[in-house]
């Protein structure tokens, strides 16, 4: 028991000071007026993973792991309502029931965060339009289903905490397979369909709006060379992902599988309480990691872009290329903005590049997508002004490259 609550408890905390961090980074990146949905859903899901953490302490702690489930019909009319035991099993019971509810609100609020995120992300992108709509519509669905299933599974619902007669598996919180399989299929599903969303996509052809399109989570929307910084990062976040529905599914596994054990004839009361408090203290504790999971990875997008200018600033973090070519950044599109549609983008090459010469790119990550009006570029120290011409199209994106030459020196041949 002491080894749950302090990972529980470290859990919650992280999450905490996680979600204070996001808050933080938005407060910084937008202002606070400039909060949007799922800045706010990400406080109340805060309070919610306290809520939750709270009910697993309590199960365990509070009322030894006990509901009214793991009972034989002997032990059920031999119970006295005014036992210790009786008050224990009607509790833990109503706290199963409660845990379920906060479990299932704070997973589906965490994933209402990430279709609002991915909104954001995906302002540029027309296609995209019909399956963020799509998720909104489907994590309400499913919550709706989910929900219902826990609180009118077992009707009516003062059956859920009945010890004598025996209310059935459906009224027993603490195993109720209509509750274990109804959410972990829609939690997976919705979970499965989230993580598709970032795939490779067709294309939109107008330029992004959102300065969120710059971060390296945006880069998962288009066909562009990443590196293998940017590759693992994506791989470290979808990896959460998956562990979250794995979580799901081995806590409902453990569930399942407490509720099919055997009667021992000679130690059944014995061997009962202890199975059904070991078993909902580990479906408690993998219910906290699947949460606290959840929690990193809705909030990651949102940290890193603040940590990449700390990491920038302090010189740690490099973006810019090095070589003999650069590659201007451009927008969530497969085509020129120009009004070349379906022409293919060619590699960038400097009018001035040449064999030997090394080129230090200083234009910011802020400056690769510039949605404002023309402006000057600035004097390159080659003493020639240089732009990339298909940017300067009405409707385009200018992309402005301030370079500084270095040229070698060769040695004469004799």
């Amino acid at each position: 028991m002491g080894d749950f609550n302090t990972e529980a408890f470290t859990l919650l905390a992280l999450s905490i000071v996680i979600i204070g961090l996001r808050t933080t980074a938005r407060w910084i990146m937008v202002g606070p007026k400039n909060f949007q949905a799922d800045d706010y859903l990400m406080l109340v899901a805060c309070v919610v993973y306290g809520l939750e953490t709270g009910a697993a302490y309590m199960v365990g702690a509070w009322f030894m792991g006990l509901a009214n489930n793991a009972m034989t019909d002997e032990q059920r009319v031999n119970l006295s309502p005014d036992s210790e035991e009786y008050r224990l099993r009607v509790g833990g019971s109503k706290v199963q029931m409660a845990g379920w509810s906060l479990y299932t609100l704070l997973l589906w609020l965490l994933k209402t965060c990430m279709a609002f995120f991915y909104s954001r992300l995906t302002a540029g992108l027309i296609n995209m339009r019909a399956r963020i709509h799509i998720a909104f519509g489907f994590i309400a669905a499913t919550y709706i289903a989910t929900i219902c299933s826990i609180l009118f599974g077992c009707h009516p619902m003062h059956k859920n905490w009945q010890i004598n007669p025996d209310p059935g598996n459906y009224c027993q919180p603490a195993v109720s397979k209509i509750d274990i399989y109804v959410t972990v299929v829609l939690n997976v599903i919705t979970d499965i369909y989230l993580i598709s969303i970032p795939a490779p996509v067709s294309y939109s052809r107008r330029p992004p709006i959102s300065p969120l399109t710059n971060t390296f989570f945006s880069k998962m929307l288009f066909k562009a060379r990443l590196k293998w910084r940017e590759k693992l990062e994506l791989v470290i976040l979808f990896s959460g992902g998956l562990f979250v529905m794995m979580a799901g599914i081995l806590r409902c596994v453990l569930i399942l599988t407490v509720s099919s054990l055997e009667i021992d004839l000679k130690n059944q009361t014995l061997m009962h309480n202890q199975a059904g408090a070991n078993g909902a203290q580990q479906a408690g504790s993998w219910a906290c990691r699947e949460t606290f999971v959840a929690v990193v990875i809705g909030n990651v997008p949102m940290i890193y872009p603040m940590f990449r200018r700390v990491a920038r600033r302090a010189g740690l973090y490099i973006t810019s290329r090095s070589g003999s070519e650069s590659y201007p950044a451009y927008p969530l599109s497969d085509e020129n903005t120009d009004g070349g549609y379906g022409r293919r983008r060619r590699k960038f090459h400097h009018p001035l590049s040449l064999p030997e010469t090394h080129w230090i790119n200083t234009v910011s990550d802020e400056q690769m997508i510039l949605p404002t009006s023309r402006q000057a570029p600035p004097t390159c120290t080659a003493g020639e002004r240089d732009w990339d011409a298909n940017s300067q199209g009405s409707q385009g994106i200018k992309v402005v490259h301030e370079t500084i030459v270095h040229s070698a020196e060769k040695t004469p041949r004799r």
